[in-house]
C-alpha cells in the first residue's frame, strides 16, 4: 500500500502541533500528550504511515520491538524527521523490552538491540512490557532484578525507563525495594476501563501515565466489534460519546482521546488510515467541557471492560486489584 500524500490535509495542523505542550512532572518528564501507536500495524507500510504521522505533527511514537515492526518504524521516524523539517530531540520515542530479556545481563542487549532495529541513538523511554519474564519452564512474575538492571542503563541510551501493565502491589514493591522511581506507567485506559483510583494515584506519586487502547475495542486484536449480551456497545458507536461528540462539533474518537488527555494522560491512538491518523491529531481542536466529564465518568460506571488480559494464556495472575478482571 502506497500513500500519496495531499498537502490540503496537513492545512491548520500547524496550530495543533503547538498545543502539544508536554505533559511534565516534578522529575521534568516531558512527554507529549498525543502519541501515535505502532501495535499491529503491518510491516508492509509501517514506514509510510510513521512517516505520515510526523508529517501531520504527532511528536510522539510508541513502538516495541514484540510488535515486530520496529525496523519499518525506525525507517518512518527517520524519513518523517526530514520530510518534517524537525530533529531527533524534538520527537519523543518510547519501546518495551519484552519477556524473554528480563534476565539482567539481558536487559542491555535487549535495548541495544530495539536501537539497532529503529536506527536510532537513543529512545526517550524504556519500558519493562510485562511484570512477566519467558523462562524454560514457562512464565512467571518476576520484575525486580530486571528493574534493577534497567536503572543501570546509560541514560545516554535510555533518556527515562518505566513499567507497563503492573498492579498497584507490584509497583509498591517497585518503590520499596529500588531507589529508581518509573518515570511513566503504560496500561490501558479508555471510557469503559476509566481506573479513577488507578489513575489518581499515579497523580500523588508523580509518575506519568500513557494509556494504550484509548478507543477501547478498536484494535484487531480483541477481536470483531459485535458485542455479546456482556460487553458494551463498540466505544465509537456508543450513544453517550456521539451525543458529546456532535455537541462539541468533534468525532467520537475525538472524544475519547480529548477525554483521556484532559484526565493528565497521553494516550496513544494508532491507525493505518490517513483520515484517521489526521483524525486523531485534530482531536487537540476538540475541547470538552467539565460537563462531558462527568457524562463519561457515569458512562464507565455503567460499563466496566478490560480488552487486553493475558492472564490465561500466559499462566500468571495479572492486574490484581484493578478493574475489569471478570467482566
Amino acid at each position: 500500500m502506497h500513500f500519496k500524500y495531499n498537502l490540503v490535509l496537513f492545512v491548520g495542523l500547524a496550530r495543533c502541533v503547538e498545543r502539544q505542550i508536554p505533559l511534565a512532572g516534578s522529575d521534568q518528564v516531558h512527554i507529549p500528550p498525543l502519541g501515535f501507536g505502532t501495535w499491529n500495524i503491518d510491516r508492509s507500510n509501517a514506514s509510510e504511515v510513521v512517516s505520515l504521522a510526523i508529517q501531520a505533527g504527532y511528536r510522539h511514537i510508541d513502538c516495541a520491538v514484540v510488535y515486530g515492526n520496529q525496523k519499518e518504524v525506525g525507517r518512518g521516524i527517520a524519513d518523517g524527521l526530514k520530510k518534517a523539517g524537525i530533529e531527533r530531540y524534538e520527537l519523543w520515542v518510547t519501546s518495551k523490552l519484552w519477556n524473554d530479556h528480563h534476565q539482567p545481563d539481558q536487559v542491555a542487549i535487549g535495548l541495544e538491540e530495539t536501537l539497532s532495529e529503529l536506527d536510532l541513538g537513543y529512545v526517550d523511554l524504556y519500558l519493562m512490557h510485562w511484570p512477566v519474564a519467558s523462562t524454560p519452564n514457562g512464565n512467571v512474575i518476576n520484575y525486580v532484578d530486571t528493574w534493577h538492571a534497567m536503572g543501570d542503563i546509560s541514560r545516554h541510551k535510555a533518556r527515562n525507563i518505566g513499567i507497563s501493565n503492573f498492579s498497584p502491589d507490584q509497583v509498591k514493591r517497585l518503590l520499596h525495594e529500588s531507589k529508581i522511581k518509573p518515570a511513566v506507567h503504560q496500561f490501558e485506559l479508555h471510557p469503559y476501563l476509566q481506573q479513577v483510583e488507578w489513575v489518581k494515584w499515579h497523580k500523588e506519586h508523580d509518575i506519568k501515565v500513557t494509556a494504550y487502547s484509548p478507543l477501547a475495542g478498536t484494535n484487531p486484536t480483541y477481536g470483531s466489534h459485535e458485542s455479546n449480551e456482556k460487553d458494551p456497545p463498540w466505544l465509537l458507536e456508543n450513544l453517550t460519546i456521539l451525543q458529546i461528540a456532535e455537541k462539541r462539533g468533534c468525532t467520537a474518537a475525538q472524544v475519547a482521546l480529548a477525554w483521556g488527555i484532559g484526565r493528565g494522560t497521553s494516550v496513544i491512538p494508532k491507525s493505518s488510515r490517513v483520515e484517521h491518523i489526521i483524525e486523531d491529531f485534530d482531536t487537540l481542536k476538540c475541547e470538552l467541557q467539565e460537563e462531558d466529564f462527568r457524562t463519561i465518568a457515569a458512562l464507565g460506571r455503567h460499563y466496566v471492560k478490560r480488552y487486553n488480559n493475558p492472564s490465561q494464556g500466559w499462566g500468571v495472575n495479572l492486574f490484581d486489584g484493578l478493574e475489569g478482571l471478570y467482566v
